[in-house]
């Protein structure tokens, strides 16, 4: 399989002779070989594995995003990666990194929520004077 892994500005890897991909979800973990349908998966903050005949099995720390297969091609868009470090502190990265910056985000989101609701309301109100 061709693997690329997409972040929102710039390329983070490509290769080609992937033999098997295992990434998760928020069902669990989710893996892929040569021969599996074409498939799309939403992707939850975690390790994503992927193996290859010259570099072995490499783990690379990914935020939430999207997988497609599409024939031998596999393109992983997602919001962050980080690889290069040993599995624990991957797995350290995922939690500090990725999970946190998720529940801020939410947090944000929920209060721009709160204002556009308020914001709408005032609007009825002066529409009604």
């Amino acid at each position: 399989m061709n693997l690329k892994i997409l972040l929102p500005f710039k390329v983070y890897a490509v290769k080609s002779g992937v033999k098997r991909i295992v990434s998760e979800t928020r069902l669990g973990s989710f893996g892929l070989l040569p021969q599996r349908l074409d498939c799309v998966a939403a992707l939850a903050p975690g390790i994503l594995r992927y193996e290859t005949e010259g570099e072995g099995e490499v783990y690379v720390a990914i935020d939430e995003g999207i997988l497609v297969k599409a024939g031998p091609d596999v393109t992983v868009s997602v919001r962050n990666a980080i690889g290069g470090a040993a599995l624990g502190e991957l797995r350290a990265a995922v939690k500090k990194e990725f999970l946190m910056f998720d529940e801020r985000e939410a947090g944000v989101r929920e209060t721009l929520a709160k204002f556009e609701t308020a914001l709408i309301r005032r609007f009825a109100e002066l529409k009604n004077e």
